[in-house]
């Protein structure tokens, strides 16, 4: 089947993000950061949020653990754009081509729903898709099924027609699973080349 719709992950592929943008602004001590990063404020506990759990939650179980850190973990819920960085080179052109040559666009992104909405209303980009799919919103992540077979369902297209870009190998095997063609992202420029091969360019 012809493919004809490009669903978009959103970290570290449209925009870059790491605590550690935020974080560098708090602590000084390049060590002590890392320390805060690794054992602290980590990726799998950040995780629950793109789960669906509220940041009210996480964050009194984790400052309950580490009372000494409770001002910087209370930093991440209303400075959480602050991890979000510029975005990824190259992309947002290549939205804008791909939306102005009138392809449907659409995301999904693991996402928590409280800091989803903060950080979309800063980037006028995002009114270019059709349909965005945030995991914390619906209680959903990649890479599991359930996700991707909610957003094919949403988005109207079938899975065959739809090329998923994810920078998480992971994440591209479940949008497979499901009949999606996968990309797995290193840069613009590559995703550029598959989707002119794939003659959306």
């Amino acid at each position: 089947m012809t493919v004809r719709g490009v669903v978009f992950d959103v970290g570290n592929v449209l925009f870059t993000w790491d605590p550690r943008f935020l974080y560098e602004r708090l602590i000084d001590d390049d060590r002590a950061l890392d320390a805060f990063l690794r054992d602290v404020v980590t990726h799998d506990w950040h995780f629950q949020h793109d789960a669906g759990r509220p940041f009210a939650e996480t964050s009194a179980e984790l400052i309950a653990e580490y009372p000494q850190h409770r001002a910087l973990i209370e930093a991440w819920g209303p400075r959480f754009n602050e991890s979000l960085g510029p975005a990824v080179d190259g992309m947002i052109p290549l939205v804008e081509e791909l939306d102005e040559a009138g392809v449907p666009l659409f995301a999904i992104t693991n996402f928590s729903r409280e800091f989803w909405g903060p950080f979309r209303d800063t980037q006028p980009v995002f009114g270019r898709f059709r349909d965005i799919v945030v995991s914390g919103a619906e209680r959903l992540v990649k890479p599991g099924r359930a996700i991707y077979e909610l957003a094919v369902e949403r988005f109207g297209i079938p899975a065959e027609a739809l090329v998923f870009i994810d920078d998480r190998a992971e994440n591209v095997a479940g949008a497979e699973a499901v009949g999606m063609r996968g990309h797995l992202f290193r840069d613009a420029d590559t995703l550029r080349d598959e989707l002119g091969t794939l003659g959306l360019l």
